[in-house]
């Protein structure tokens, strides 16, 4: 089978794969259809990824179809469209003991600590499957990107009463205003990318913007909140000065959340933490229910992400264009891999 290989940083290659078609009772074989390319990839692909060795085949946004199935697979059959939960927990720690199946302490995430889904074929267990008969496999492709934003809303326990400021507008930030909104709560987004605050605007039905890097940024937020500090503060850049800056932003009382990844110590000034008495959250992948939830409300259209797909890159094109996705001129928001 075809398969793309990260083989070092800056250089994946072609490879031809021979495919072993036997399956253990619980696994199901898949053809690959659709693979989202994600931060993750990028910053494998740059030598920036945190927990990661080279050679590995990178993907984990997969929207596939069922072509076999083992002997003991009773909620997947053949044909159907599906979507991967790429969070696999090979034993059962503490922490997914208690439902924490996104951050168990073994846990190894496809296409990150393990080969992913830059292949025509895949094996996996059944349980990590979730199908859909309505939606595409584009659609299907994209719903763990969602996962990490219906996660960190789902974290942050926004209401409909909420003021939720999310800092960076890239799939994730995109994911997290999309859940925000669903909850009925005023979201405001704050980017140093006017095209994509024009974007969030336009199509994510955003309540305001800020760009970045403005003068007089809390009284900008404030005049879009009719005077008040959001109570919730979502940052998914991972940027250490945008993350320090969230302390300034959120309202006595409020929460803050960083999505975005740092690879560094971070510090905050401790007296404003707890003068505010500021709830501080990390958020990190997504849990099982996640996907079901997404799915359902992408198949009752609550959810168009149409408009976030800007490249579609042929499997055969991808090692040619994948520079092209670094540069800010492509004006990349979600490329999509075809197999």
């Amino acid at each position: 089978m075809n398969t793309i290989i990260l083989k070092e940083p800056g250089k994946l290659e072609y490879q031809h794969v021979d495919l072993d078609t036997s399956l253990k009772a619980d696994e199901v074989l898949l053809k690959v259809h659709r693979v989202g390319i994600c931060g993750t990839d990028i910053h494998a692909y740059r030598g920036k990824q945190p927990f990661f060795n080279y050679p590995r085949i990178l993907g984990h946004e997969l929207g596939a179809e069922v072509i076999k199935v083992g002997s003991e697979v009773t909620t997947i059959k053949v044909g159907d469209k599906c979507s991967v939960e790429p969070y696999f927990n090979y034993r059962e720690d503490q922490a997914v003991r208690r439902g924490k199946t996104n951050c168990g302490e073994n846990i190894s995430v496809f296409g990150v600590h393990e080969d992913g889904g830059m292949r025509e074929f895949i094996k996996l267990p059944a349980r990590y499957l979730h199908p859909s008969s309505k939606l595409t496999f584009e659609q299907l492709a994209l719903v763990e990107t969602l996962g990490i934003g219906c996660h960190a809303v789902n974290r942050a326990d926004i209401q409909a009463d909420d003021l939720v400021l999310v800092i960076g507008a890239g799939p994730i930030g995109l994911a997290t205003i999309q859940f925000a909104k669903l909850r009925n709560a005023r979201v405001v987004v704050m980017d140093i990318n006017e095209e994509r605050l024009k974007f969030c605007m336009v199509q994510m039905k955003a309540d305001g913007i800020v760009l970045a890097g403005s003068d007089d940024l809390n009284e900008k937020i404030r005049t879009l909140f009719h005077g008040d500090l959001p109570t919730v503060v979502m940052d998914a850049t991972g940027n250490p000065q945008s993350m320090k800056s969230t302390f300034e932003y959120v309202a006595n009382g409020g929460k803050i959340i960083f999505i975005g990844l740092y690879q560094g110590d971070f510090s905050f000034f401790d007296p404003l933490f707890h003068k505010k008495e500021i709830t501080l959250m990390a958020s990190r992948n997504a849990l099982s229910e996640d996907f079901g939830q997404i799915i359902f409300q992408m198949e009752a259209g609550k959810i168009d992400t149409t408009p976030w797909i800007t490249h579609r890159i042929p499997k055969d094109q991808l090692i040619d264009r994948f520079e092209d996705l670094l540069k800010p001129e492509s004006k990349v928001i979600k490329a999509i891999v075809e197999f």
